[in-house]
């Protein structure tokens, strides 16, 4: 802290005579007091200048020992700094996993699969303001059908799911810190493969880059005896990330959906699913849970600032009982108290039927934000919608705290039924969310916070990661998947403008000035 001094001077009264000789000399004056000033360099993450500056304090130094005490400050004022990313956002490092792959989008030219991947979710390191974690999802992949029917391809099968530690520097860059590879309880490595049907499987096959389905020995061609498909029940496609303030974690996913805890090491030490047979887990969610949609599970995960709750939220409608229910606005949120286990469930309504929900953050025990988007990129589809909801869960009605009477019922596969009909078949009719409130349910409040296309001309498909900074600035980032895509089957380099030259990447965006308190 720097300190400047300034002398007041004060003026003796002078003795004046009309005429004559000069009076007596008065008595000596008391010496002036100082005023100090202090600079002081505000750094990246202050509280009073999230992005750092200069703040300046001012005042007598009454006690004369030429040290500004706070006591003595009578004026304050600060210079925050602008913030240091840009509109277009800051790139996250990545490195290459292979760089061998024909790229079917530019024939004669090969892909990267980046690694890349750090957008599945993004929260604030718990006590480290320029920091956040950031989550991949089951690793690189794209939609392919072959001779096991329909899977996905896995260019790097052995990838291993992980949570990234990153940084913000004071000129916008991203640094990485160190990566967390997710272990099963006895320490070995997971992988993204998919589980077995009994804990939430959907017959996804797993294939290689070149079509060849993966068994357990890829030396040996495929047999469903001694040789069959390779599945991996710890195998997670992590969509939602909690950071606690005792160094643990907990993943929400897209397979079963399962809620894991991890320790600070990344080894799994707790897990929450819709499976009542699982004898890994702590607790269990409602059955109709295990209902989700491929490839749309749990994506967003928080926990209240109390942290003795989780909230997660699904990302589209669940087939609650089938399919026949996917065109549609419904989705669930459900709260788990970590100290008894005790679940409520809530209704949020989309704007958009098959929108995604891929992002939650807790403001308060009842409060959050919500990611709501769809797949479009803005480049592509000028209505392309990645917007930020404040939701507020305190008006709204628990589905397990309604009793059966009447039309309505519980039931132990599908959960709460009006007229024998799941919600999601319910809200699927002309008047169903009338239906649904004349049985009393009480949505969930929501409140426009961004429009990330508006703000930024966001020019990503997948808004998936935010980091609460303060109570009026938001992180969010974009799931790049990998920089691979697909069409047709084939493997292709994930670009994001028509012209092919510009690849998807992980970039983060701070959105300032958002109204979190109204």
């Amino acid at each position: 802290m720097k300190h400047t001094k300034l002398t007041l001077a004060l003026l003796a009264t002078l003795g004046l005579s009309a005429c004559g000789d000069d009076g007596d000399q008065g008595a000596q004056g008391t010496n002036g007091l100082n005023s100090l000033i202090a600079h002081e360099t505000l750094a990246l993450g202050n509280d009073e200048c999230v992005f750092g500056g200069l703040k300046v304090t001012s005042g007598l130094d009454t006690d004369a020992d030429n040290v500004l005490a706070d006591g003595e400050v009578t004026s304050t004022s600060t210079n925050c700094n602008v913030n240091p990313v840009n509109a277009s956002g800051s790139p996250l490092p990545y490195t290459v996993l292979r760089a061998d792959i024909d790229n079917g989008a530019m024939p004669g030219s090969f892909m990267e699969v980046r690694n890349g991947g750090y957008g599945s979710d993004m929260v604030a390191h718990p006590t480290e303001p320029t920091r956040f974690y950031a989550l991949t999802d089951r690793g690189p992949n794209a939609t392919f059908t072959g001779e096991q029917g329909k899977g996905k391809k896995f260019p790097t099968p052995d990838y291993t799911p992980r949570i990234g530690l990153f940084e913000l520097q004071a000129n916008g860059a991203v640094k990485k810190i160190s990566d967390i590879l997710l272990k099963r309880p006895d320490g070995t490595l997971i992988t993204g493969l998919p589980n077995t049907a009994a804990l939430g499987g959907t017959g996804e096959t797993p294939y290689d880059a070149d079509g060849n389905v993966i068994v357990e020995d890829m030396d040996l061609p495929f047999d469903e005896t001694t040789n069959p498909i390779k599945l991996d029940d710890y195998g997670l496609d992590g969509e939602g990330l909690v950071a606690l303030s005792d160094g643990t974690f907990w993943i929400s996913d897209e397979y079963g959906p399962h809620i894991v805890h991890f320790n600070a090491d990344g080894v799994e030490i707790g897990r929450i699913n819709a499976f009542a047979d699982d004898t890994r887990n702590t607790f269990t969610l409602p059955a109709e849970f295990a209902n989700r949609r491929a490839n749309r599970g749990m994506e967003g995960l928080a926990v209240t600032p109390d942290e003795k709750t989780l909230v997660g939220i699904m990302q589209s409608t669940m087939y609650n009982p089938s399919s026949a229910v996917k065109v549609n606005d419904i989705v669930r949120i459900v709260t788990i108290n970590l100290t008894d286990g005790v679940i409520s469930q809530y209704l949020y309504k989309q704007e958009k039927t098959q929108n995604s929900q891929s992002g939650i953050v807790a403001l308060s025990n009842t409060e959050f934000v919500v990611i709501e988007r769809d797949g479009s990129f803005y480049n592509e589809d000028a209505s392309a919608m990645k917007h930020l909801y404040k939701i507020d869960i305190s008006n709204a009605t628990d589905l397990e705290s309604i009793p059966a009477a009447g039309d309505t019922t519980q039931d132990e596969a599908l959960g709460l039924l009006i007229a024998g009909k799941t919600l999601e078949e319910v809200a699927l009719e002309a008047d169903g969310w009338t239906t649904i409130a004349n049985a009393g349910i009480e949505t969930i409040s929501k409140t426009l916070l961004v429009d990330l296309v508006a703000e930024t001309s966001y020019p990503h498909d997948k808004l998936e990661g935010m980091w609460l900074i303060n109570d009026s600035t938001i992180g969010v980032l974009n799931d790049d998947d990998f920089a691979t895509w697909a069409s047709g089957g084939v493997l292709e380099q994930k670009y994001l403008d028509a012209g092919q030259t510009i690849i998807d990447g992980n970039r983060l965006y701070i959105i300032e000035n958002v109204d979190l308190a109204n």
